[in-house]
């Protein structure tokens, strides 16, 4: 893993061990049992429909992503925000000479990651068996510094809320964002979901994942080939904070997600399949979490009183974050090179060093 601790980029999912690692605390419901999708270690927002595939521009990259039913779909259960979205090239960096204050601001900027490790959320009183939510929570909240607090008049904060498939936006996108669930999806795939909403991506689109497993195109459903693109591929970074990629993972699509024949549209290096699982975040997935959210995990609140510990000096919050030099990252929406402890950014075939005022990337003269 790299030596990050603290990102306000996206991480292009660098979820970990490159060995099948065991799941923490798995989760054994009732709705584990239900086969909603031929394929439930895929999910997907709109089963059976199949959308325009067309070229976005997000964060001033461009991505392939499916238009259906009003939506921007990626990679199958993936919401990308219309308000960070734009049809054709869009110029995230000011001129040197402009006036940050006089410039409105462009699509494509969000930090995504929640503040103070704590994401507000609420349940829509219309979803079916709401224990899958309060159950992937409880899994979330027992093996990640990750806290999940009941929504009050907060304005940004996950809705869970029914819908045809399961899916989620990446991150905190601003407003009420929803984490749509069918009947079908159980609480494993409610613990995926949540992760994309934490700002996970999936597992197998890593840029080195090659290494590990190998895509076969030719079994691929037509017009879904894009669901496979690396990130890298896709225009992304691909910097990964692990050492490979982890075939326990619960972001990780299965062997034969969208196989077009039934063969299989993954498989590892030997040919051989893999089991994808839905039971709950590997070790793996915890360590990378831990990169994103540092922290200490809650203990559960002990039967007996412990003594008062001694004090100590309280940690800070907001702690500055520690970026590494050579390291791309996406902060404010724009892909910026960590370099001689300055930002750089593409232009063209070179690059020019940018800085970042009051939230907005501008251009060193």
């Amino acid at each position: 893993m790299k030596n990050v601790k603290y990102l306000l980029a996206i991480p292009l999912l660098g979820l970990l061990a490159c060995s099948e690692d065991e799941v923490s605390g798995s989760i054994d419901s009732e709705n584990e049992s239900q086969s909603f999708f031929k394929d439930d270690f895929t999910e997907v927002a709109f089963p059976g429909e199949e959308g325009v595939v067309s070229d976005i521009y997000f964060a001033g990259k461009k991505l392939a992503v499916e238009e259906l039913n009003g939506k921007y779909v990626y990679q199958g259960d993936i919401f990308l925000s219309e308000n960070n979205i734009s049809k054709s090239p869009v110029d995230l960096v000011l001129e040197a000479d402009a006036d940050i204050n006089s410039v409105n601001k462009s699509v494509g900027r969000t930090k995504f990651f929640w503040p103070d490790n704590t994401v507000i959320y609420d349940i829509d009183p219309a979803l079916p068996n709401q224990q899958r939510v309060t159950d992937a929570i409880n899994h979330w909240e027992s093996n990640t510094a990750v806290k999940f607090v009941k929504r009050t008049s907060e304005s940004n904060y996950v809705y869970f809320t029914p819908g045809g498939g399961c899916s989620s936006y990446v991150g905190m996108v601003g407003g009420r964002q929803p984490i749509t669930l069918a009947d079908g999806c159980s609480t494993g795939n409610t613990i995926h979901e949540i992760g994309h909403a934490v700002g996970l991506w999936h597992e197998q689109s890593r840029a080195d994942r090659d290494v590990t497993i190998t895509v076969l195109f030719e079994n691929i459903m037509s017009g879904r080939e894009h669901n496979f693109y690396t990130y890298e591929q896709a225009g992304w970074d691909g910097a990964e904070y692990t050492a490979g990629l982890d075939l326990g993972s619960i972001m990780l699509y299965s062997s034969y997600s969208f196989s077009a024949n039934g063969l299989p549209t993954i498989t590892k290096k030997d040919g051989s399949t893999y089991s994808a699982q839905r039971s709950g975040l590997s070790s793996g997935d915890i360590e990378g979490i831990g990169v994103i959210y540092p922290g200490a995990v809650t203990e559960p609140t002990p039967t007996e009183p412990e003594p008062e510990p001694e004090p100590t000096e309280p940690e800070p919050t907001n702690p500055e974050p520690e970026y590494v030099n050579g390291e791309w990252y996406v902060i404010e929406g724009v892909m910026v090179l960590r370099k001689d402890d300055t930002w750089w950014v593409e232009k063209g075939k070179n690059l020019k060093e940018v800085e970042l005022i009051d939230g907005r990337w501008r251009f060193v003269k």
